[in-house]
């Protein structure tokens, strides 16, 4: 049996993509060339890798285990050709960083933003998801680096300080909530919210949280940014769950309330996860080291 890293590597984009075709694309490999190699590696193995119907692919078990090897050894690659680089001219590399809304609107600009000016020849892939995804990413080698809710179980993987903040309510001005100096969420699931858009990971914690209590977000309308939700709320159009940075500096501003959530999940402790640090390519290591110096 013999696989280059070509074939891991396009392996892994096939299975991450769902598809043979958009793997091929983000390997940059043509089509029938990335078909060919993936018959090739279950012809050599005699057995299938991949399910394959109309909607796209889906591993098989031995694709799985494939697929978690494969990672290790691109992993380890990747962290080679690193520190080799070091002794070049320049670090060069690639990261993928998994992070929740709010560190990722409210931290994660100012922190990527020195790092990547430092090192020009790095480029880091951002993708945000819920903190319990982004924690099975990260064991399963689907991302380096992730920046979670402290509140998701983290005994699998090494973690870091990164921030710490809270979901508070926003009310208009005149609303009688907005009189209130805390409250419990299920006390405002009557309410019209203004949220954000679909597949936003905090508008989907947020609909798990109503769910566990029996109940559902009224969702009047949702937007793509901090800034349209609380000009919303502003105008009366209903009220709003944030993170308490972003609603206060909106508040200087416009007029709209603060209000604190009672419940114990809307404080939120953020913290970088990865598999362990060590094993991390050298430009991965850098930006760990980044963001956890970057509020100090």
């Amino acid at each position: 049996m013999r696989f280059d890293v070509t074939d891991l590597r396009l392996f892994v984009q096939v299975a991450d993509a769902g598809s043979i075709t958009k793997g091929a694309a983000a390997a940059n490999i043509a089509l029938g060339a990335a078909s060919a190699r993936v018959r090739g590696m279950e012809e050599q193995l005699g057995i299938p890798l991949l399910v394959r119907d109309r909607s796209g692919v889906v591993p098989t078990p031995a694709g799985r285990a494939l697929l978690r090897h494969g990672r290790s050894i691109l992993q380890q690659c990747d962290r080679m050709h690193g520190e080799l680089e070091e002794y070049a001219k320049g670090l060069k590399g690639h990261v993928r960083l998994f992070s929740n809304t709010n560190a990722l609107t409210e931290f994660l600009p100012t922190a990527l933003s020195s790092f990547l000016r430092a090192n020009p020849g790095v480029n880091v892939d951002v993708q945000e998801h819920l903190s319990d995804q982004i924690v099975r990413g990260i064991r399963e080698g689907m991302a380096d680096i992730g920046i979670v809710a402290g509140t998701v179980d983290l005994s699998a993987v090494e973690t870091f300080p990164f921030r710490q903040d809270r979901l508070v309510v926003v009310t208009p001005r005149s609303h009688a909530l907005g009189q209130r100096r805390r409250i419990p969420f299920e006390h405002i699931l009557d309410d019209d919210f203004i949220g954000l858009e679909t597949g936003a990971a905090l508008q989907d914690f947020l609909a798990d949280h109503a769910r566990r209590l029996g109940r559902r977000l009224r969702l009047r309308i949702q937007l793509r940014g901090f800034d349209g939700i609380c000009r919303m709320v502003e105008s009366g159009a209903g009220i709003a769950v944030l993170p308490e940075s972003a609603a206060r500096r909106y508040k200087r501003s416009m007029a709209i309330r603060v209000v604190e959530l009672e419940d114990g999940w809307a404080s939120r402790k953020l913290v970088i996860c990865v598999r362990r640090v060590d094993d991390l390519p050298v430009h991965a290591r850098r930006l760990v080291e980044e963001l956890r110096c970057a509020d100090r």
